[in-house]
């Protein structure tokens, strides 16, 4: 990454261009030292030993060479593909597909796509899980009008994979393909690089023939070629040898481009010579999204299977998506005890973590942040929606919610705290029936100001409610919090 990049990141997130800029003017200070690139394919295992040492950074969820993994439908991973591969590799993948949902009109459908009346068909859900054909999911060779009642008949019907359990919403319609052979094909993003595995024993029971599965690494800014495929494709017949070794490099392109972490192709086959996937998963890099909006398109991250979104986690998904800001809730445990209404995404993972790791992960009933300065407003709503639902449903046993972040760049501490303080007061009767005590901690602009606010309200409401500033840590207030929830008083 370099400047530029930062500078085009931050105008989608600042909060997280921020922590990539001193992460950048670190590594960069570390490059001048040593003369060479501190992150290069080389030396990117050697950090240094300040982060060896912070046990916030052996978390998992807190690694900085880590990168987001979104999971996507396998209609938009083969949509990305054929768009792609042909712009990149020269090949023109002859594939067909469609995607149907509650709100699909078969005949518009059918105008649309007019393969869909002229071949038989194959369907089957594209709902994140795999294992279809094993779990009777997937039909085929039908028409168009079997395809419709397979839809209708499962359409919304509840299904349990891997012990989730969640409604079908969502199909993938595409053209029947009979074939004899069947390939297998990955490509997994790594720290160093990538890993290609293929295997020309593809399908559903490729886990237990996995033995014959070959694999290569590939690190990072080192160009694939045939000379990198050949111990994949080796035993193959020398006459697909080339083709399939320029598809693995092809597809290897697509994933590099567009940046996807995850590519798997289980199977793919040849139709008239030609390669062709039948079933296909992708997961992306979501951080990468500020480059590659054109190429992606209207890309769609699916919640994964099981997780739907209640009313209150809809309506601030809802609001995230109208505004700059960033507005992020997930109900962990409606019964829990411990709540946070965090800023920054950093320090809503610090908050969110700690309490786990001092042993009462099963009191913690959200994840939230706020972040990129939202307006008044926004806060408001917001704070409302937080507030609601830690003081639900009261049972006599204190709570606390938890308040702030870390120290703030650019963002007006007060500002925001105006929409919270104005909740606040509106939810007193709520907040005293729920037994709650507040916990404030908060630096940056203008943060003085702020915590004044907030103990002005404290005052003001008969609410219990601590504020701290910078000179208090992060991970303090969160033990101080348990030990008010777990005391007899």
């Amino acid at each position: 990454m370099n400047s530029r990049s930062i500078r085009q990141l931050h105008l989608i997130n600042p909060p997280i261009s921020s922590c990539i800029c001193i992460l950048f003017l670190l590594t960069n200070y570390l490059s001048s030292k040593s003369n060479q690139p501190f992150l290069s394919s080389k030396r990117s295992h050697q950090l240094p030993d300040l982060f060896k040492s912070s046990d916030l950074l052996s978390r998992s969820k807190f690694q900085l060479l880590k990168m987001a993994r979104k999971k996507i439908r396998e209609y938009d991973s083969k949509r990305l593909l054929k768009e792609n591969l042909k712009r990149l590799a020269g090949i023109d993948l002859q594939i067909c597909s469609a995607q149907v949902n509650a709100s699909t009109d078969f005949t518009e459908l059918t105008d649309k796509e007019s393969w869909l009346s002229s071949t038989k068909l194959v369907v089957k859900p594209d709902m994140l899980f795999g294992k279809r054909g094993k779990s009777g999911l997937v039909a085929l060779n039908l028409d168009v009008a079997q395809v419709a009642d397979f839809v209708k008949a499962r359409l919304g019907v509840e299904v349990e994979m891997g012990g989730c359990k969640a409604p079908i919403t969502t199909f993938i319609v595409e053209p029947f393909v009979p074939h004899d052979q069947e390939y297998y094909l990955s490509i997994v993003s790594e720290r160093l690089g990538s890993a290609i595995s293929f295997s020309e024993c593809g399908g559903i029971d490729i886990e237990e023939n996995w033995e014959k599965v070959k694999t290569v690494f590939l690190p990072t800014e080192k160009p694939i070629t045939l000379e990198t495929c050949a111990p994949l494709i080796a035993t193959l017949p020398l006459e697909v040898r080339a083709k399939i070794g320029n598809f693995i490099m092809g597809v290897f392109a697509v994933f590099q481009d567009l940046d996807f972490t995850f590519l798997e192709m289980n199977p793919f086959t040849l139709v008239n010579g030609e390669p062709f996937p039948l079933d296909m998963r992708g997961e992306l890099d979501d951080t990468a999204a500020f480059k590659n909006f054109k190429k992606w398109g209207n890309i769609e991250f699916p919640l994964p299977f099981g997780r739907v979104l209640s009313s209150t986690e809809s309506f601030i998904h809802t609001l995230d998506e109208k505004t700059s800001a960033s507005l992020k809730f997930t109900v962990l445990n409606p019964k829990g005890r411990i709540w946070t209404m965090v800023a920054g995404g950093g320090a809503s993972v610090i908050y969110a973590d700690t309490v786990g790791d001092l042993g009462y992960a099963s009191e913690l009933g959200n994840y939230a942040e706020y972040s990129g300065a939202p307006n008044e407003e926004e806060v408001l709503q917001y704070a409302r929606i937080v507030i609601d639902c830690a003081t639900a449903d009261p049972d006599g046993r204190k709570r606390a919610l938890l308040i702030g972040g870390g120290i703030a760049n650019f963002t007006d501490v007060a500002a925001t705290f105006n929409g919270i303080i104005r909740a606040l007061r509106e939810k007193e009767s709520k907040l005293k029936a729920a037994r709650m005590h507040i916990y404030v901690r908060r630096g940056g602009p203008n943060y003085q100001t702020g915590l004044a606010k907030m103990r002005a309200l404290g005052d003001e409401l008969g609410v219990p409610l601590e504020v701290y500033g910078p000179e208090a840590t992060m991970t303090g207030i969160c033990k101080e919090a348990i030990e008010c929830i777990m005391s007899k008083a």
